[in-house]
């Protein structure tokens, strides 16, 4: 099966009462074509790396490391089946809905290219915060997410350009080691042995890369 785009999803501003921003972008729905580029710094820059995408809470999201965010159509029926409840393309505040792609197995520092333009990297997961909370609605919800630990995953734009839902996507390289995206959330959510792994495998970049070593050093004081 073809790797495809989805959905491809951008959010406008609406009231947050989760944080003091008070406003938030989470709330995405799917549109027919959009521009991906490199937003610059999470401070300073552009914030989101989908134009016309609106990220309020820029001290937590955005940035290079954090332009876009993919999450899978199989994981999202995954959760329908748990919740018992339709759960629409974009509704877990994903800029892109894939399908045919294992995203939570990906790689730090994998490659994707989309459509005919456009390359990403990915960075990261996706750690839960209040607004996801808020927005989904189910009692404790960030604790379930986190259990289950298909979080999507976050990437830099490397080439940018215009991307449409029905665009196939490629895994163009991958580094070789091994840290996938749901290691990578294990050691965000204080697992010390991944923690270890992702840290000697150099692949993380810059302030993550510092928060999970922090992490590690205060606790084996």
């Amino acid at each position: 099966m073809t790797a495809r785009l989805l959905s491809l999803n951008i959010g406008a501003s609406e009231p947050n009462p989760a944080k003091s921003v008070g406003v938030t972008g989470i709330g995405k729905k799917p549109v027919g074509s959009a521009t991906l580029r490199a937003p610059g710094p999470k401070h300073g820059g552009l914030g989101s790396g989908v134009v016309g995408d609106f990220i309020a809470d820029v001290k937590h999201h955005g940035g290079d490391q954090q332009a876009v965010y993919a999450y899978a159509r199989e994981e999202l029926d995954a959760w329908q089946e748990r919740l018992g409840r339709e759960l629409a393309d974009g509704v877990f505040g994903e800029n892109l809905t894939t399908t045919g792609l294992e995203v939570d197995g990906a790689l730090l520092g994998e490659r994707w290219a989309v459509g005919d333009e456009v390359v990403l990297e990915v960075c990261g997961p996706r750690v839960p915060c209040a607004t996801f909370q808020a927005r989904m609605g189910e009692r404790g919800w960030v604790k379930r997410f986190t259990e289950v630990g298909n979080t999507g995953a976050y990437l830099s734009v490397v080439t940018g350009g215009e991307v449409r839902p029905g665009d196939a996507i490629e895994v163009v390289s991958r580094p070789g080691h091994g840290v996938d995206v749901r290691m990578a959330f294990r050691a965000f959510m204080g697992d010390l042995e991944a923690a270890r792994q992702v840290l000697a495998a150099d692949a993380l970049a810059g302030a993550d890369a510092e928060e999970l070593r922090e992490m590690v050093e205060s606790r084996t004081r």
